[in-house]
């Protein structure tokens, strides 16, 4: 599942924990991407991983991908907070392949994440 973080207004921040679908993309993710987009005409993402990778259904891999290509000249800040350092060096080589930067952080560093993706630092 995927909760929703409050956070400023120019980020959408996420938390994902246990099983992680196709109906919590579409539930949760895609529509607070879209309303972004709408409003600021750009893409601040955070996500906290509270669960393992593998956690994420063939699904929720397929709606990420897709919600990455549909706003692909969107995205500004991206930044995933996860323990794993195999998940946070694949993060920052992200910034290479697509538009935006993308960053990994620890979960000891969830405030430095979400003022990065803020654009606060």
């Amino acid at each position: 599942m995927i909760h929703l973080i409050d956070t400023a207004d120019n980020v959408v921040a996420f938390r994902a924990l246990a099983e992680v679908t196709k109906d919590d993309f579409q539930a949760v993710v895609v529509p607070s991407i879209d309303k972004l987009v709408k409003r600021i005409n750009e893409i601040n993402f955070l996500l906290v991983l509270d669960t393992d990778i593998g956690n994420f259904t063939s699904g929720a891999w397929l709606q990420d991908i897709l919600v990455g290509l549909k706003h692909l000249g969107k995205w500004n800040r991206a930044a995933i907070v996860s323990d794993s350092d195999e998940i946070i060096s694949f993060t920052n080589g992200f910034s290479y392949v697509v538009p935006g930067e993308f960053r990994g952080f620890k979960k000891l560093d969830f405030n430095k994440a979400l003022n990065w993706a803020e654009g606060n630092i």
